[in-house]
């Protein structure tokens, strides 16, 4: 039997897109666009999540080495990021589909109007047929503000369009249980269940041309797989690597997915780096958050507010050994707050239906 999706996020990073020498592999990006113009044409949706920006103005201009890194890497991406949309449109012309290009930063995530107007136009592309191709906006996106990787920029479209599947594919054939290269090391097939170290037995070798790891291709595709999406990790230089996917036929790594959240949960769930706030709970508050019924955040359980916040933020939910319990939007401001810890029959600070637990 065949994985029989229906909304699909396809990731392809940039050690797919590129040769040895940093310039795109045309042949290649020519052989991905076929595959997923295959998979358009039986039916399914497709968003696609593409590096390669910089590798792409790479081919065109050369930097001075003496050239600020930041800079050089705005000016690569500005210009590359041209060619690149140019590509794929010239590519999916020949298979009579449109594409439309989606520069998106870390801020659009951060904030729920933000977050919903880009939903909207993402799923008024997906219904008029055309493949969305996202990227994260390197002009603008510098240092903090910038995603970890695609990566993650993959997972966050992936839950806020509650997609079916992440596909993410890298140069090598999946997570392997030791280093890729030394003999005797397998491909994991599956990983389920809860959190995995894979620190001990994953390589956090870089990519030439790549930002993310993959530790870090292993923790989000976990955090993903949590929010109820199959993530798949495989290798985007096998050919035909998205249709055999698909159909069961190659080797690969897939995170099984767990529960399902709501669609505020998932965006809660992506928003720690955005949270402004955080309180401190007491071990009661923990041990009843953490149990299989649903709570609420409420004053009694909180032992102080540790940053100030406003009304409608994400807040930090901390327990006594500083250990993030979770995420939250506050129902009120901090001052609010200070003057219930501890109370009894006071408002909750974090309704249940706003409310992320990690884990």
């Amino acid at each position: 039997m065949a994985f029989n999706y229906q909304r699909i996020i396809i990731k392809i990073g940039s050690n797919v897109l590129t040769q040895k020498n940093g310039l795109p592999d045309q042949q290649r990006i020519a052989h991905l666009v076929d595959q997923i113009s295959a998979i358009k044409k039986q039916g399914k949706e497709v968003i696609l999540v593409s590096s390669g920006a910089v590798a792409s103005g790479r081919s065109l201009i050369t930097v001075s080495e003496k050239a600020d890194a930041v800079a050089a890497r705005q000016l690569l991406a500005s210009i590359g990021q041209v060619k690149l949309i140019n590509t794929y449109s010239q590519l999916f012309e020949k298979h009579n589909i449109l594409c439309s290009q989606v520069l998106v930063t870390a801020e659009d995530f951060r904030d729920r109007k933000h977050y919903l107007n880009m939903k909207n136009c993402l799923e008024a592309l997906l219904q008029h047929e055309v493949i969305p191709v996202v990227n994260e906006n390197d002009v603008v996106s510098v240092t903090e503000l910038m995603f970890t990787d695609n990566d993650e920029l993959a997972g966050l479209l992936a839950s806020m369009l509650n997609a079916n599947a992440l596909i993410i594919l890298t140069n090598v054939d999946g997570i392997f249980n030791g280093d890729p290269k030394a003999e005797g090391s397998a491909v994991i097939d599956e990983v389920s269940g809860k959190e995995i170290d894979f620190s001990a037995f994953v390589s956090s070798g870089r990519s030439q041309f790549g930002r993310g790891g993959m530790i870090t291709k292993s923790t989000m595709a976990q955090k993903t797989a949590q929010l109820g999406i199959n993530v798949h990790i495989a290798n985007g230089t096998r050919d035909n690597v998205i249709t055999d996917l698909l159909d069961k036929s190659v080797i690969h790594t897939r995170f099984v997915p767990s529960k399902t959240a709501s669609g505020k949960k998932k965006w809660i769930a992506h928003s720690e780096k955005s949270a402004t706030g955080s309180v401190l709970i007491n071990a009661g508050a923990r041990e009843a958050l953490l149990s299989n019924k649903a709570t609420s955040l409420l004053p009694i359980g909180i032992v102080g507010v540790i940053t100030d916040f406003k009304k409608g933020d994400v807040i930090k939910i901390i327990d006594d050994t500083d250990k993030l319990i979770g995420l939250g939007v506050a129902e009120y401001g901090s001052d609010k707050a200070r003057e219930r810890v501890g109370h009894k029959n006071q408002k909750a600070l974090v309704h249940y239906d706003y409310l992320y637990l990690q884990g």
